[in-house]
């Protein structure tokens, strides 16, 4: 069983909590944006926000893998691209019911707790065939995905 470290550095026992999913078969990009846009919102408020985007409601900006996105109207932030990847929101929606529930043993305020890192790596590809004419075959590549959260208790509630 391999070991996984942390991106997050200067972690304190006291002041943080972290919860993480690995080897997860979600897109690494859909990942990446919705990590950006749940970093610095409150576990409610994140919550709020996946449980809209899985019913279509509110989409996600993306930032960085734009080309070829359709403008959305609801997105917030001054963003125009945008999707509605919803299968990657719902392990993100777990992780974050994983993250809670880890702060509520430790004894944190959940009301306060706020997103203060949200990290996504590439994990293992697993390599496939796919069936081509003539007898041939073409190599499919799958990438598995690493996603961590980190909160910590903000001093005033907003």
């Amino acid at each position: 069983m391999p070991h996984f470290g942390y991106a997050f550095q200067n972690y304190d026992k006291t002041k943080h909590v972290r919860a993480s999913i690995r080897e997860k078969d979600i897109s690494h990009k859909h990942s990446r944006e919705i990590s950006v846009a749940i970093k610095g919102m409150s576990i409610e408020k994140a919550r709020e926000f996946l449980e809209n985007v899985i019913a279509r409601k509110e989409a996600v900006p993306y930032r960085r893998y734009n080309m070829e996105v359709a403008h959305r109207s609801n997105i917030r932030d001054g963003f125009f691209a945008g999707r509605f990847p919803e299968k990657a929101a719902g392990e993100f929606l777990k992780l974050l019911d994983n993250l809670e529930s880890n702060a509520e043993y430790r004894g944190m305020d959940l009301d306060r707790l706020r997103i203060v890192s949200a990290a996504v790596h590439k994990g293992t590809k697993l390599q496939r065939f796919q069936p081509r004419a003539m007898g041939r075959s073409s190599p499919k590549y799958d990438t598995l995905v690493h996603v961590e959260l980190v909160a910590q208790e903000a001093r005033d509630k907003e």
